[in-house]
């Protein structure tokens, strides 16, 4: 789904911020729980360590210190937020959304906040959805955040899928951009199949199969992946959605100073990288660190690119995520 020609009004990113918990668990830890190697996690999926949140800290308090340091850098006081959407596939509660929770937290109480649920793609949902409205004059200004405690919807004692998932927030402020402005969103796009969704997803704990006294053994409410279709998916899904805002925004591989990609594996990051034709060193990667954070993950990775300076005065960068659902999205950012 791609931006219709009649967007008028400019929208640029004014800040970033991001998040993980105190508590690193490493490939080490992992082998004393599960029948699972360092060597053997490394080389299939690149991940060294993920951060694992306390048992009394939520999602939402993940999401609001992101929120807190995008909101610092673009110097937008809690008061004056008007937007807040919170992408995440682990929300405090079904209801109310973890937005209203971090509404709550922020003092933000003149903005509208709601929850979007698009798996890893999610943060770039809501990054499309937020500049739409900024673009169509609803608001002037919005705050995107994707935040995840996936360690509560993990079965830890599955080693196919326990060594991926990690804990994080991270966060952007958009807003209506002026002359001078950098971080200018040029495009976006977004994707759905729906023919897909046994790939990926938590069978348990919805409508559909609530979690009873019977079940309960099951780890019915814990994600479950078939790995290698996922991987096929994501390279393709990945590759058109990036090439489809690449040439929206009028450019071309060449263009690109740094791909933001899902931190999901190297494996697939590598591949997207060689599809795309962009150099290695033009990629950024932060998984060996925290894993797969789900909708946090480009946005954390984008926060860090930001802040250490890969990203240079003027630079196109290109981020992309695929994930459950099966969903995809895409956006083409100038700095």
């Amino acid at each position: 789904m791609s931006d219709a020609s009649t967007t008028t009004r400019s929208v640029c990113i004014a800040g970033t911020g991001s998040y993980v918990p105190e508590q690193v668990l490493t490939n080490a830890d992992l082998e004393k729980r599960v029948a699972t190697t360092d060597e053997w996690i490394v080389t299939r999926t690149g991940i060294r360590e993920r951060r694992i949140a306390a048992e009394d800290e939520f999602t939402s308090h993940l999401a609001t210190n992101a929120a807190n340091k995008a909101l610092e850098q673009a110097e937008l006081d809690p008061k004056d937020l008007q937007l807040i959407i919170v992408a995440t596939i682990t929300p405090d509660t079904l209801t109310p959304s973890t937005a209203c929770y971090v509404q709550q937290n922020l003092g933000a109480f003149g903005s509208v906040a709601f929850d979007i649920s698009a798996a890893c793609s999610g943060f770039l949902y809501a990054m499309k959805i937020a500049k739409r409205l900024i673009s169509d004059g609803a608001f002037d200004n919005a705050l995107i955040i994707g935040a995840e405690k996936l360690s509560s919807f993990v079965n830890w004692d599955d080693r196919s899928t326990c060594v991926l998932f990690g804990d994080g927030a991270g966060a952007a402020v958009l807003k209506l951009r002026e002359d001078d402005d950098d971080g200018e969103i040029l495009a976006t796009e977004m994707g759905t199949d729906g023919r897909q969704t046994r790939l990926l997803n938590i069978p348990g704990g919805g409508s559909a199969c609530p979690i009873t006294s019977e079940n309960a053994d099951q780890h019915l409410n814990t994600l479950a992946m078939l790995g290698k279709e996922v991987f096929k998916h994501a390279v393709l899904r990945m590759k058109q959605s990036a090439e489809l805002v690449i040439e929206r925004s009028d450019l071309k591989p060449a263009d690109i100073d740094l791909v933001v990609p899902h931190q999901a594996n190297l494996r697939i990051i590598d591949a997207i990288a060689e599809r795309l034709d962009v150099p290695y060193d033009r990629v950024f990667t932060n998984l060996q660190k925290y894993g797969n954070t789900s909708a946090a993950a480009v946005a954390i990775a984008l926060d860090e690119a930001h802040r250490s300076g890969r990203i240079p005065k003027g630079g196109h960068v290109v981020m992309v995520a695929f994930g459950a659902g099966l969903t995809w999205a895409a956006a083409a950012i100038k700095w």
